[in-house]
C-alpha cells in the first residue's frame, strides 16, 4: 500500500511521529493509501523552510518572467500526465472520471495563466507635491498558509498556489485529509520542473491539527482557506491573533432565477448540471429553484422529467453522479432529506443509482423538492449533496428579496430575455458572481470568484487573485 510523505523543502519525509492516516475510495469504502498525519512540528519544519526560500533561497532570487516559466511548464507537466491525474483523482473522490478530467483540465490551466501572467503585475506611480516623486510596489506577502477542501482537489491546488507562486510567495499547503491524492502527485511535478527547495511545501494531516496549526503559525504572512463558514470563523480568528490577512471562501446557497420568458431549453441541463455536478459537493451548487408563479408547474414538470434520467454509480461507471466523499457527508445529507420528509416536503423526482454500484460506497441519489418553504432549512442551509429546492416567486421585487434571503452570497443564475431585468437583477441581487442566461462558465480561471456575507471575502481566480497575494509599498522621494 502506497504511504505518502509530507514535501518540506523539496525533500520528501514522514511525519516526525510516523503517524499515518488511512485514504479511503468513495466508491467502495475500501483504504488504498495512507498519507502522513502532519503536526504542529511538521508545519514549524514546513513554514521555516518557506521562509528561508522567501528570505535567502533560491526562490528569492527568481526574477518573474522565470517564476512564470517554472509555472507554465508545470502547467503542461499536468497536461502530460492527464490520464494518470485524472484516474488518481476520480478514485480519490468519487467523483465520474468526466468531471476529474475536467478538474485536471483546469488545474493545468490555472498554472498556464498565472505562469503568463507573473511579470504583469506593475507597480505605479501618484501625482504629488512639487519636487517629489511618489512610486507604489507591489510585493509578495513572504510565508503564505493554504487549507484546500476534498471536493476538488486538483483544481484547488492549482487555483490556490499558482497566484500566490506567481507573486513569489513560498507557500505552505494543508489539503484536505479526505482527498489530497492529486495534490501529492503535482507536488512532485513541481519537482520534476525545478521549482526551488522551499517554493512548495505540503502537509497532509488531520484539519484540527495541521491545520489550527498553520493557522496560527506566528510565521505565517496570509492565509487562504475554502471550507464551510464554521471552520471559517476558526481559521480567521487565529490569523487574526497574528494580525495576517486571509482570503476566505466558505460556501453558498446559489439561486437560479428562472422567469417567464426564459428559453426553458438552454437553461433545463445548465440548472440540474449545477446541482448534480460532483454529487452537489460544491460551494457554487445552484441548490435553490426559483421558478416564477405562471410557470412553476410547466418548468418543474422539465426539470423533474431531467431529474428522473439521472444515474448514480462508482467514478469508474463515469455515470451522472458519483459517491458523496465520506461516510459523514453521507449522514449529513441523508440528514436533510429526512427531515425534509418529516417537515411534509414533496419529493416531485429522483435520480437512480445504477446497479452493482460496490458495496460500501456512500451513494445518494439526486432528489428534486417542490413548494419548499422558505423558512425550511432545504432553502436555507447548505445541503452540500445532490438536493434541489424548487420555491415559486411572483414578480422580479419578490425574486430580489427570495433570492437574497439567505446567509450566503457566493453565485447567481438569472434566466430571462428582458434585458433591462437582466441588468436590474445583477445590480440588486447580492452575490460575488452573476450569470444571466448561464451558470458556472466552465470554471472560469479567468473570472475573480468569492463571495459576500457567510460565503466569505477576497477573491480568487482571475487577476484579483494576485492583488491577494501581494502588499503595496509606498516610496516617497524627495529630489528638490
Amino acid at each position: 500500500m502506497v504511504e505518502q510523505k509530507h514535501l518540506i523543502n523539496g525533500k520528501w519525509m514522514p511525519s516526525l511521529d510516523g503517524e499515518t492516516i488511512d485514504v479511503v475510495s468513495p466508491s467502495d469504502g475500501i483504504v488504498f493509501a495512507k498519507l502522513a498525519r502532519g503536526k504542529k512540528g511538521d508545519i514549524d519544519l514546513a513554514v521555516g523552510a518557506a521562509r528561508k526560500a522567501v528570505s535567502s533561497g533560491s526562490w528569492a532570487k527568481l526574477t518573474a518572467v522565470d517564476r512564470g516559466r517554472l509555472l507554465s511548464r508545470l502547467g503542461q507537466k499536468v497536461l502530460d500526465n492527464f490520464e494518470e491525474l485524472a484516474a488518481l483523482e476520480a478514485k480519490d473522490t468519487g467523483k465520474p472520471l468526466m468531471q476529474a478530467k475536467a478538474d485536471i483540465t483546469a488545474a493545468a490551466r490555472y498554472f498556464e495563466y498565472y505562469g503568463g501572467a507573473a511579470d504583469k503585475v506593475h507597480g505605479d506611480t501618484i501625482p504629488f507635491m512639487d519636487g517629489y516623486m511618489v512610486s507604489i510596489l507591489r510585493e509578495p506577502h513572504g510565508v503564505t498558509g493554504h487549507i484546500i477542501p476534498w471536493n476538488y482537489p486538483a483544481q484547488m491546488y492549482g487555483r490556490s498556489l499558482a497566484p500566490a507562486l506567481a507573486m513569489g510567495n513560498a507557500v505552505v499547503l494543508k489539503p484536505a485529509e479526505e482527498a489530497c491524492m492529486t495534490s501529492i502527485r503535482m507536488s512532485e511535478l513541481a519537482m520534476d520542473v525545478g521549482f526551488p527547495e522551499g517554493a512548495i511545501n505540503i502537509i497532509t494531516g488531520l484539519g484540527e491539527e495541521a491545520g489550527a496549526s498553520l493557522s496560527e503559525h506566528p510565521d505565517i504572512n496570509f492565509l487562504s482557506f475554502t471550507g464551510s463558514p464554521e471552520v471559517g470563523t476558526i481559521v480567521q480568528t487565529a490569523a487574526a491573533k497574528n494580525h495576517v490577512g486571509c482570503v476566505l471562501e466558505l460556501g453558498g446557497k446559489s439561486p437560479q432565477i428562472i422567469f417567464e420568458d426564459a428559453d426553458i431549453e438552454s437553461a433545463l441541463p445548465v440548472v440540474v448540471n449545477a446541482i448534480v455536478q460532483n454529487g452537489g459537493q460544491t460551494c457554487s451548487a445552484g441548490s435553490r429553484l426559483m421558478l416564477q408563479k405562471s410557470v412553476y408547474d410547466k418548468y418543474l414538470e422539465l426539470i423533474a422529467d431531467k431529474f428522473k434520467e439521472l444515474k448514480v454509480g462508482s467514478h469508474e461507471m463515469d455515470l451522472n453522479c458519483g459517491p458523496l466523499i465520506s461516510t459523514v457527508q453521507k449522514e449529513r445529507v441523508e440528514g436533510f432529506l429526512d427531515r425534509a420528509n418529516s417537515d411534509g416536503i414533496k419529493v416531485v423526482a429522483e435520480g437512480t443509482i445504477a446497479k452493482g454500484v460496490p458495496e460500501g460506497g456512500y451513494y445518494v441519489k439526486p432528489t428534486l423538492f417542490a413548494d419548499v418553504p422558505r423558512d425550511n432549512s432545504l432553502a436555507c442551509d447548505e445541503v452540500f449533496g445532490p438536493v434541489l429546492s424548487a420555491i415559486p416567486f411572483d414578480d422580479e421585487s419578490d425574486a430580489v428579496h427570495l433570492a437574497n434571503a439567505t446567509e450566503y452570497g457566493l453565485v447567481t443564475g438569472v434566466w430571462t430575455r428582458d434585458g433591462a431585468r437582466q441588468i436590474r437583477m445583477a445590480k440588486n441581487v447580492k452575490a460575488g458572481q452573476i450569470y444571466v442566461n448561464a451558470y458556472g462558465a466552465g470554471g472560469g480561471i479567468e473570472l475573480p470568484f468569492g463571495g459576500v456575507k457567510k460565503s466569505g471575502h477576497g477573491r480568487e481566480k482571475g487577476f484579483e487573485a494576485l492583488y491577494e497575494f501581494c502588499s503595496t509599498k509606498t516610496i516617497v522621494f524627495k529630489h528638490d
